[in-house]
């Protein structure tokens, strides 16, 4: 099989010090592989993700991580066997009676997009071997519901109901409730008191979780890695603060808004200024919960908060499922210089536990390389990953493989941030 088949080319100019970076990364693979199985056996993996990355050339970090991940449809078709390996691996490790899979996806239906990644999802668990069954939160009375995805296939979601405390779909009775809905809103309390088991735990949709949270664990473990590594662990952690409660169209908080984002300024500069980077720094501020890139703005001065206009508050003040931002993140932006066609792209990869299993590039012919790519405009291209370089002690690849190995090392870093959210939850759940 020819992995490099459908793989973008990169055109990132390779800097000195990310040159550095990846070549320092693959002389110590067999250190790396070591200390990533000593923290998975001790903080397993979450069942699924996605990381978006940045690569800067002088930087290369993650900027999200999203635990119940869509774009499954957008990954590389000659990967889906690693993808079915790694899913049956994962699963039956954790749950070795397991058979008979709910599969939950988001409510909405008219993406047809988004449901040939809920058809893949669906391969993917019945190829390792699961009966899966497509549940929904809609009302009774709208199922059940025949849908069309974006490749012509048909999917049916059946209604879910409690018996017993169990959740089931009439006489489907699931030993595991699969989420690929990310709970931006509150779930139905029948989840709250069934004793089948749930992944991704329902502690980290994003009606509870927060970035800042997991980029706090996320600095914790760039830190431990780093020192393992013996880097500067700003290459790969793209600093961060954020403030109380805020309210865009009144206006509540921008001051603390305004301070934090002057002394984040200031750190990156310092960096800047340390590396020699000529570069003008940005921050990106966003919902501190949520996703599909709703309630994102770049900004290149403090000031620019004083200076709001309405539409930019507008556009900051409700995030997906017109669910109001009350908290944002002031992040570190990671510039972009990759391209796909002269269009600017950045790489998202994706997990199944704590396997990498391929991704794809973001791509976005209307943005710039300080913006959100993950807007209007964007489409995806398939990345594949050589698995000679998933493995200790093969540092001979060529140019791109070896950014891809490095991919994958930093979407794991994150995976294993996302890893320690789960168990400090668990621990606070127990206290």
């Amino acid at each position: 099989m020819d992995i490099m088949v459908n793989t973008p080319q990169l055109a990132t100019p390779l800097t000195e010090p990310l040159h550095q970076l990846e070549q320092h990364i693959l002389e110590q693979q067999t250190e790396i592989e070591s200390w990533f199985r000593r923290q998975w056996r001790h903080t397993p993996a979450p069942i699924y993700s996605s990381v978006d990355l940045r690569n800067a050339g002088f930087k290369l970090a993650p900027i999200d991580t999203n635990l119940f991940p869509a774009g499954f449809n957008n990954l590389n078709p000659d990967f889906m066997t690693l993808c079915i390996q790694a899913m049956q691996s994962t699963l039956t490790q954790r749950y070795p009676n397991l058979e008979k899979i709910l599969l939950i996806p988001e409510s909405h239906t008219r993406n047809a997009f988004y449901l040939d990644n809920v058809a893949i999802l669906c391969d993917l668990l019945e190829c390792a071997g699961f009966v899966v069954k497509l549940g929904s939160f809609l009302s009774d009375e709208q199922l059940p519901l025949n849908l069309t995805t974006a490749s012509g296939r048909t999917l049916t979601l059946h209604a879910v109901q409690q018996q017993h405390n169990q959740v089931q779909s009439g006489n489907f009775i699931p030993d595991l409730i699969f989420l690929n809905n990310d709970l931006s809103e509150a779930h139905p309390a029948m989840l709250d008191h069934t004793p089948q088991p749930i992944v991704p735990d329902l502690r980290l949709g994003w009606k509870q979780r927060l970035k800042s949270v997991h980029f706090s664990h996320y600095n914790k473990v760039a830190n431990e890695f780093s020192d393992l590594i013996k880097i500067d662990p700003w290459w790969i952690n793209p600093y961060f603060r954020n403030c109380g409660s805020v309210d865009f169209m009144q206006g509540d908080g921008l001051e603390c808004l305004h301070h934090n984002a002057t002394l984040l300024f200031e750190l990156i500069q310092k960096k800047y200024d340390e590396y020699h980077i000529k570069d003008k720094p940005f921050i990106i501020v966003k919902a501190d919960a949520g996703s599909y890139g709703m309630g994102v703005m770049s900004i290149k001065s403090p000031d620019e908060l004083r200076t709001l206009n309405r539409k930019q508050r507008s556009h900051m003040a409700m995030t997906k499922g017109k669910v109001a931002i009350n908290k944002v993140i002031l992040q570190e932006g990671v510039y972009t210089f990759e391209k796909w066609n002269n269009a600017t792209a950045e790489p998202v990869v994706y997990m199944i536990g704590d396997t990498v299993v391929g991704g794809f590039y973001r791509v976005n012919t209307q943005r710039g390389d300080s913006e959100n790519l993950n807007a209007p405009g964007m489409h995806f291209q398939p990345l594949a990953f050589d698995e000679s370089c998933q493995a200790p002690g093969h540092t001979l690849c060529e140019e791109s493989h070896r950014r891809f190995y490095v991919y994958g090392v930093i979407a794991r870093l994150a995976a294993l941030a996302s890893a320690h959210e789960l168990q400090t939850l668990l621990g606070a759940s127990h206290d």
